[in-house]
Parts: structure tokens; sequence; C-alpha cells
């Protein structure tokens, strides 16, 4: 059963996460993991750029991903029938590398216009403690704090941004997952996670799902796969399905939407592109 009980929900709504949820049997997350290291060889190492945005357009197995029951199940429990697919990306650590992310709020530079957004973050490999899982502080889901730009080089945020207020580590939970394991977390859930000191990597697919009627407020015309239920706002560009890997068509239509996202992500920096 891949539905949230009562108590699960409420978890959620209290502390701004809750897992682990079964979402993949650990052989379907080995095969998603040599799925994107396949790509990785193709294009000569950890993606990055554009293709580490919105990947799912790309793809067709990580748009089945995206659409899979025992992932819009527990999100559909917690926002509700009618989903769309906002965004999604990978967060790779190599075995003992210094990627790391800081502590902040993803609802930062999202220019999302009200909260009810979460991101299912599913591990494809262990994410251990060593290996760099996530920590969240909970209840910290409740307002939207200050944030400072660092663009860190080691930094796996596309701002390098990180909270500007004290943050209590004491109280943060670690988020252990094994694979084919996720977790959900609230869009203003203050997050972060430390670099992978273990000797294997730590590879993690994060879906960026919102309701139907929220809409972005901080730059052009923005797009969304609509994944279950029906869209009555119209407030997002519906994106089609690709129909192979890697289609040119859709790799265009992957560029003009990525490059319209950066103007939203990079907003009042002279970045313009991922």
């Amino acid at each position: 059963m891949s539905r949230l009980s009562l108590e699960a929900v409420a978890r959620y709504r209290r502390d701004g996460f809750y897992f682990p949820i079964p979402a993949l049997s650990a052989a379907e997350a080995g095969e998603y993991r040599a799925r994107l290291e396949d790509v990785e060889r193709a294009h000569g190492g950890r993606l990055g750029g554009q293709l580490r945005q919105k990947v799912h357009l790309l793809f067709t197995w990580l748009d089945r991903l995206i659409r899979d029951p025992r992932i819009l199940d527990p999100v559909e429990d917690v926002l509700g029938p009618n989903l769309l697919c906002w965004s999604s990306s990978f967060f790779v650590k190599d075995a003992g590398d210094s990627a790391f992310v800081s502590w902040h709020q993803d609802s930062t530079y999202w220019g999302l216009s009200e909260p009810d957004v979460l991101t299912a973050w599913v591990a494809f490999t262990e994410s251990s403690v060593k290996s760099g899982a996530m920590r969240m502080v909970p209840g910290t889901h409740t307002e939207q704090v200050a944030h400072r730009d660092t663009f860190a080089r080691d930094n796996l945020l596309s701002r390098g941004q990180e909270i500007a207020v004290e943050v209590d580590e004491s109280r943060a939970v670690d988020i252990v997952l094994h694979p084919g394991q996720m977790s959900l977390h609230h869009v203003r859930m203050f997050h972060g996670s430390p670099p992978n000191r273990s000797a294997d990597r730590r590879i993690g697919y994060a879906i960026r799902y919102v309701t139907t009627r929220v809409r972005q407020t901080a730059g052009p015309r923005d797009s969304a796969s609509l994944v279950r239920g029906a869209d009555a706002y119209g407030h997002f560009e519906l994106e089609p399905r690709p129909e192979t890997d890697l289609d040119p068509a859709m790799l265009a239509l992957h560029a003009r939407i990525s490059d319209q996202q950066a103007q939203i992500l990079y907003r009042g920096t002279t970045r313009t592109s991922f």
C-alpha cells in the first residue's frame, strides 16, 4: 500500500516532512541508477547545467517515474487529487565528494504563489548519515526566512543559497533512506545535507509537485506536467510527454523551458543559465 495513514499526514503537517515511504523495490532503484549512469557515461560525467533540470521531459523512464502511483498516491494524500510536476532534478554526490547542500528553503527563489508544494525525494542508492543524507529541522516550514547567495563551488544548489538566520542543528533529523524509499518535504522546510564520506555514490531524484491552483509570480509564463487529475486553472503551460529518449523536438522544448526557469531562479543576479 502506498497511501499515507491519517497519522502520517498529520506528522507531515506538524513536522514539514515524512519518511521513509516505500516507492520502488531495491531492484527497481538499482535499474534507475544504472539508466542514469548510462546517460552520464554518454555525456562525459555527472549531469550538469540544463541536464539537471526537468529531465523527465527528456527520458521516457523518468516521465514514467514522476507518474508512478507509488509516488503519486502519498503526494495526493498531502496535496489533493489535481497535481502538476513543476520540476525534477538529480542530487548526486560521488564517493568521497566534497559536494554539499547548505541549509535552505526550497521556496526562496521558486516564485510560486503559495506553499501547496512538496518534494518527493526518491533514493536510487543508500542515503545514510555517512553518505550525506538530507537533514531537516522539524517545524521550520511555517514561514519564509531570509537567505543569502554564496554561489559556492561545491554547493549543489542553483545559487549556493543559505539561510541567513540561525539554524538549530541540534534538532535536525537525518533522513536516512534505503534504495527505493522516498521522503516528502514541504517547500518551506529547513533542510540541507553534508558531503558524502562513504565508498559509494549517493543518488537522489527530487520531484517537485504542486497543486494546480498554484501559479508562477516571478517571471515569464511557467510550464509543468499534469500527472494526476485535471487542471481547471491554466496557470501553467502543460508540457507534452517524451515519446523517445532525447527526442530532438523535446530537446528543443527542454532548452526553451530551462531558459525560462533560469530567468526565475537567477532573477536579481548576473547569471542567465544553469
